[in-house]
């Protein structure tokens, strides 16, 4: 019973790291193990944002050198980034295991992820020009205000908080999930997909890497090869519902669009509010009564399979 939420305002930039916490803190209930959020600020050609982990959280609880371990692979993640040509603007560490690295950087960012992954610990959670991709233990406030999220400016986000039933809590099993890789894209779940380890497997032959066990990290997988073959986000949701088996509601987000696709028996719900300069979606009214603080009208259950906005 997790809680998925999404909002995207159109024309312009507001603090969108601030309401997708209040939207997130909101749905609590539905899932107090993990919260992640994927946020889309102004974007700069020139310029990468990377979300990185160097460790899991749980890994300072029984191994006493983790902290020099993390150095060491922070040094190493350095030197390659060095290596491949990247030009470090700056680096944050919100967290003592994780990282944000603004670059400059023209070669494969498929081959930067890839190399800095073999690294001990190592997973880019994000890499793109306006995605920032943030998740770990916690509920929505303590999440956003050990990452800094409440100044955040921003035209659109998705997030998801986790109740977690068919693998692990940590963070590499916390949504969202990148679609690696791909800049700028993302994509949160609710649901339980059944052909998971078949259409895995399917993506594990055509060359696509897991980091996880849970099967929402799939759509992401799958959302990423259909961009790869030439197909349009509306494309990919639609064709999701046809090859997908399960009962699933879920959103992804692009630099420019938010979509979102249900199940024909659209088990898993999805509430939504539109209007001239904002939609907001979520497993519950009340996280879109959380931003939005005027009466509005979501008597109507979203019984559409598949939409997409543009910001």
């Amino acid at each position: 019973m997790c809680g998925i939420a999404g909002v995207i305002h159109r024309g312009k930039a507001v603090g969108v790291g601030q309401e997708m916490t209040a939207m997130l803190q909101s749905l609590k209930h539905r899932g107090p193990d993990s919260t992640g959020f994927a946020v889309y600020g102004v974007t700069k050609p020139d310029e990468y944002v990377m979300r990185l982990k160097l460790a899991e959280a749980e890994d300072f609880e029984t191994d006493y050198n983790i902290r020099d371990k993390i150095r060491d692979r922070q040094a190493l993640v350095d030197n390659r980034l060095a290596e491949l040509g990247a030009q470090t603007i700056e680096v944050e560490q919100p967290t003592p295991y994780a990282f944000r690295y603004r670059l400059r950087f023209s070669g494969d960012t498929k081959q930067l992820a890839s190399d800095l992954e073999h690294i001990e610990g190592g997973e880019v959670l994000s890499f793109g020009n306006s995605l920032e991709l943030i998740k770990d233990l916690g509920d929505a406030t303590v999440v956003s205000q050990q990452y800094g999220l409440a100044d955040f400016q921003g035209t659109h986000g998705i997030g998801h908080t986790r109740m977690a039933t068919e693998s692990d809590v940590d963070i590499r099993s916390a949504h969202p999930y990148w679609a690696y890789p791909y800049n700028d894209i993302s994509v949160v779940h609710n649901g339980q997909i059944t052909n998971y380890w078949i259409m895995r497997r399917e993506m594990e032959r055509l060359g696509h890497r897991f980091m996880s066990n849970c099967d929402s990290e799939l759509l992401a997988v799958y959302t990423a090869n259909n961009l790869e073959q030439g197909a349009t986000l509306e494309d990919s949701l639609r064709a999701s519902i046809k090859e997908i088996d399960g009962v699933f509601t879920y959103i992804v987000a692009t630099d420019k669009e938010l979509g979102m696709a249900k199940d024909t028996m659209a088990a898993k719900p999805m509430v939504l509010y539109e209007s001239d300069d904002i939609v907001a979606l979520a497993s519950e009214e009340v996280a879109i009564r959380a931003i939005v603080p005027r009466e509005i009208d979501t008597s109507d259950p979203y019984d559409e399979e598949v939409r997409v906005w543009q910001r």
